[in-house]
């Protein structure tokens, strides 16, 4: 695209933490909650998953007028989405471009690097080997009090890596940690940390404890349900090619805002230690039937919205799906 660079790339914050985009807090207009949400979304987690989902890998751009319009589709007031687009900006997740008398938007190449390995991670989700070989990794880490932002940080890290609390400051899996894992872990409690590989040791006693503890399972698997039953009802008209134009964009945005949590709730216990009937597998079956499902009709809006609001037609405006992401695969 032969257009003069708005803003330039700058350097990015950590967007392996994914929570601090899609957090409920901080965007311009407060956050978002459209009928059918299981949660609310902020301005920006919402305008960056709308960007990601149509221009992944190819950073294709999007006009801006476009954008502003997609958001108001989701109940986004025209001057908080160009305040959200802006601020983006000044982040260093998106950068601009104007040709003409139109601008537009793309995400940069560090955040698109971040969020493509973010959604690759997900749509993986569930699909790895069911195996292990009974030992734990367990990390014991201290944090002084004062520093409660690194805390919460460190936190957040561990759960998006399937850890969970044993007790306060001791988090458990049953997966290694992996390389890139170690170095993130390490920079966020600067030396205060161990990690241990173990095996457990039953107690005769009411005190032990077992480490599948850690995890409330029955919420876990509440939440599964509930996004099963919300889902699995919108499928048949998916079927029938009656969901199309905005109901299409929305819904797959929905599908996947809900669907991108359980990477955090769900550790990925071995099966062998998880209740009969768990409702994993299913509830990935429906994601990718209603996101993959939809594909097609969404691009379709998008591609019309942006060349209603611009000039020409816009090819390179893709929708990419679950099952391209999990094995890297560009769909267009």
């Amino acid at each position: 695209m032969d257009a003069v660079s708005i803003v330039s790339e700058l350097t990015l914050p950590n967007l392996s933490h994914l929570e601090e985009l899609f957090s409920d807090e901080g965007g311009a207009g407060g956050p978002v909650r459209s009928p059918g949400w299981q949660s609310s979304v902020s301005p920006q987690g919402l305008t960056v998953t709308l960007i990601a989902d149509y221009t992944f890998p190819a950073r294709a751009w999007v006009p801006s007028a476009a954008i502003v319009a997609l958001l108001g589709e989701f109940r986004v007031a025209a001057g908080a989405a160009r305040t959200t687009i802006s601020r983006l900006a000044r982040r260093g997740v998106l950068e601009g471009s104007r040709q003409g008398r139109f601008s537009s938007y793309r995400l940069t190449s560090l955040a698109a690097e971040d969020l493509w390995s973010g959604g690759s991670s997900i749509a993986a989700f569930t699909t790895r080997p069911d195996a292990w070989d009974g030992w734990w990794t367990l990390i014991a880490f201290s944090v002084p009090e004062a520093e409660s932002t690194r805390r919460r940080a460190l936190r957040t890290a561990l759960r998006w890596r399937g850890f969970a609390p044993l007790y306060d400051a001791v988090w458990v899996s049953p997966h290694p940690l992996t390389p890139k894992g170690r170095t993130e872990v390490a920079d966020l409690a600067r030396g205060a940390v161990s990690v241990f590989r173990a095996r457990q040791e039953n107690l005769e006693t009411e005190a032990n404890r077992n480490p599948v503890e850690a995890w409330d399972l029955s919420g876990i698997a509440g939440h599964y349900r509930t996004f099963v039953s919300r889902w699995s009802s919108l499928l048949p008209r998916i079927e029938a090619g009656d969901v199309t134009g905005a109901e299409a964009v929305r819904a797959r945005t929905e599908v996947m805002h809900a669907y991108r949590h359980f990477p955090i709730l769900d550790p990925l216990l071995p099966i062998g230690l998880l209740p009969p009937d768990w409702p994993r597998s299913q509830a990935r079956e429906v994601c990718v039937a209603v996101y993959d499902g939809l594909a097609q009709p969404a691009q379709d809006h998008v591609r019309a919205v942006a060349g209603r609001l611009s000039e020409g037609p816009h090819p390179d405006i893709r929708a990419h799906t679950i099952a391209g992401m999990s094995t890297g695969v560009d769909d267009g």
